[in-house]
């Protein structure tokens, strides 16, 4: 069978992996809820088909190698599921690979201590509870080759915080003992690739760099880099943040990333946001 990906909910990770697979003679489909995104999902040599066009789907599931789900969980589950589950499950054991993006955020709240893929999930966010059930539902079907991939804080093209640096809107929040872990989304795309070049059924992996750190100083060092005067620091408690953007303050964790490079034999392009961040500002974000 030729190889083709199938990704549903096709955004930022997955247009990155499609960008190393197209060039190596994959097919790639994509579904998208908003036909304005089709032509945009077209020149990057992708296919692009409407997300409830249900003929559509199915024929693609029909052709699919490989499928990719990206698609975020909602209040009632996982809409690719409860949608397609079961043309996904008839699919099941003719795939060669199938990939599930989810969330560190499926850890819940450490303190700041290190977790890996054997730390239990004990999600402490709506938004985290509803990836550990979508998590559940996806390894639920029979026969599917499923590889889990919980993705710390991304960040890439379009996606850095210098705009906001040269715009002086960027704030400092500081909170003390917050850390994160983040991701360049070019790592994602190799992560995934290495991982289709080398299946194992059942796998959950960290999508992480080696340097969890204070997001104050991700901001600082964007500054530093820029010249610009380092924004102030705001304390968490007079910050004055949305539900949902103090709701990424309500857990801190560092994440392990070593299963990617002893099962995968990854070597990250950015393993700490200084790498990641000059790479940005040389490519002219």
């Amino acid at each position: 069978m030729a190889k083709t990906l199938l990704s549903f909910g096709h955004g930022y990770s997955a247009r990155a992996l499609a960008a190393v697979l197209i060039p190596q003679g994959w097919r790639v489909i994509g579904t998208t809820r908003d036909e304005t995104r089709a032509g945009a999902i077209r020149r990057t040599g992708a296919e692009a088909i409407r997300f409830d066009d249900a003929g559509a789907v199915a024929d693609a599931m029909g052709e699919a190698s490989h499928i990719l789900m990206s698609a975020a969980p909602e209040a009632d589950g996982d809409p690719v599921l409860r949608l397609y589950r079961d043309v996904i499950a008839a699919a099941a054991p003719r795939l060669a690979w199938a990939g599930y993006l989810s969330t560190t955020g499926v850890y819940g709240d450490h303190g700041g201590g290190w977790v890996d893929e054997d730390t239990p999930r004990e999600p402490s966010t709506l938004r985290g509870q509803w990836r550990k059930e979508a998590e559940d539902a996806w390894a639920a079907i029979p026969g599917l080759p499923l590889h889990i991939f919980r993705l710390a804080g991304i960040y890439g093209p379009g996606r850095g915080p210098f705009e906001k640096v040269r715009q002086g809107t960027a704030r400092r929040i500081v909170k003390e003992g917050q850390v994160f872990s983040r991701i360049h989304v070019d790592d994602i795309a190799q992560v995934l690739a290495a991982s289709i070049a080398r299946p194992n059924p059942g796998a959950a992996y960290n999508l992480c760099d080696d340097d969890p750190a204070p997001p104050q100083d991700v901001i600082a060092h964007a500054a530093g880099l820029l010249g610009l005067p380092i924004p102030p620091a705001i304390p968490f408690d007079r910050a004055e943040l949305t539900p949902m953007a103090a709701s990424f303050y309500a857990e801190s964790k560092r994440v392990r990333n070593d299963r990617i490079k002893t099962d995968l034999g990854v070597r990250l392009i950015h393993p700490d946001y200084r790498s990641g961040l000059a790479a940005l500002l040389a490519a002219g974000e």
